[in-house]
């Protein structure tokens, strides 16, 4: 009976012990750091998402290297006895990667807004720059260099604004910077091209408006060629009658010098001869007196300073003529309309008819100002 009782007793100690022990032991063991790791990826993956990898880098990297080491930390640490390992150092690169990857997809998100913001301003500019270089110089005589250079402009341009539609910001930033290099230096080259042309504009005025106020005096018809706008200009008693679209030489910018430049002449001319179809591979014609003795006067002048070789030529045969309407700057040197519109020249025009030709009309800045 004694031993019976010893045996209750002892049991009774172990029933209380052994549940102690237990829960002594599941108390002293160290908790794996599952939700601060799990909370340290989620982090990430939004940073991902956010693409602070791309937009935050340096914060995205430093989190990223903070996560590895709480996994080469956790994993040295499994690899212990149970009750010998330490978490505190993977809970404090958990902890470490969270906060660094939350910076990230913060500074991604304001970079992202402000480079978003930045781009459209940018493109938006770069295509007020494309439409004035269009506006400016699409028919211009540019350099094949300049021209190339402003087409390649404009195809980067457009491969910015595709990246930038998908939100690819930091391709369409590398974009829009080669684009503006390649249209901003064009457009400072042919600008300065441009200027050194409109140099003349005072003589070009001081023509045109001889011209219309002879044409009031006389109360008779008078031409007007305005070369940079592609005009032709029919006036009547010193009002205008007619307006139509001009084509001229391929090389038309500046004054005629030589035989076979392509340039359409500048200066004060006058109708010498009617020629009607069939005698004419243009529809029909009317010759000018180029060149004048002014044009002859310049051309020994450039002959004698040897800015021209000895062994040029001055050509002539300048005509106003039919086939025109092409929609692009083609002839030799003459100026030409449509065979409608060469119906009614030819019809007012006779010998003696004052043709004057400038560069322009209107002065540069009205011209920029466009």
């Amino acid at each position: 009976m004694k031993k019976f009782w010893k045996n209750v007793l002892v049991f009774s100690v172990l029933a209380v012990t052994v549940p102690l022990i237990v829960l002594l032991l599941i108390r002293l063991t160290p908790k794996p750091p599952v939700g601060e790791m799990e909370h340290a990826r989620q982090t990430l993956s939004k940073a991902v998402t956010s693409k602070a990898d791309t937009y935050s880098k340096k914060l995205f990297n430093q989190a990223k290297v903070n996560y590895d080491s709480a996994m080469v930390n956790w994993q040295r640490e499994n690899k212990k006895f149970i009750y010998l390992r330490d978490y505190e150092k993977v809970i404090m690169f958990a902890e470490l990667s969270a906060k660094k990857a939350g910076q990230a997809t913060e500074n991604s998100i304001s970079s992202t807004s402000n480079l978003k913001i930045k781009l459209k301003q940018e493109i938006g500019l770069l295509n007020n720059l494309v439409s004035e270089i269009d506006a400016l110089f699409t028919t211009y005589p540019l350099s094949a260099e300049i021209r190339n250079r402003i087409s390649k402009g404009k195809m980067i341009l457009e491969e910015a604004q595709i990246a930038y539609e998908k939100g690819q910001y930091i391709q369409a930033n590398r974009k829009t910077t080669d684009s503006e290099y390649l249209l901003t230096s064009s457009y400072e080259n042919a600008s300065a091209n441009l200027k050194n042309y409109f140099k003349s504009y005072t003589v070009w005025k001081k023509w045109a408006d001889k011209t219309i106020n002879e044409s009031k005096k006389n109360s008779d018809y008078s031409i007007i060629i305005d070369k940079f706008s592609r005009k032709f200009f029919i006036y009547q008693a010193g009002s205008k009658k007619y307006e139509f679209e001009a084509e001229l030489g391929k090389n038309w910018v500046g004054d005629k010098r030589v035989k076979g430049d392509l340039a359409t002449p500048e200066g004060m001319y006058k109708i010498t001869k009617k020629i009607d179809r069939n005698r004419t591979k243009y529809y029909k014609a009317l010759l000018l007196d180029y060149p004048n003795e002014e044009d002859k006067e310049k051309f020994r002048s450039e002959i004698a300073l040897g800015s021209l070789p000895r062994t040029a030529k001055i050509g002539g045969l300048i005509e106003i003529h039919g086939d025109g309407g092409k929609g692009v700057d083609w002839t030799e040197g003459c100026v030409a309309l449509t065979d409608k519109e060469m119906d009614v020249v030819f019809r007012i025009a006779k010998v003696g008819t004052p043709v004057t030709i400038v560069g322009s009309m209107v002065d540069l800045e009205n011209v920029m100002s466009r």
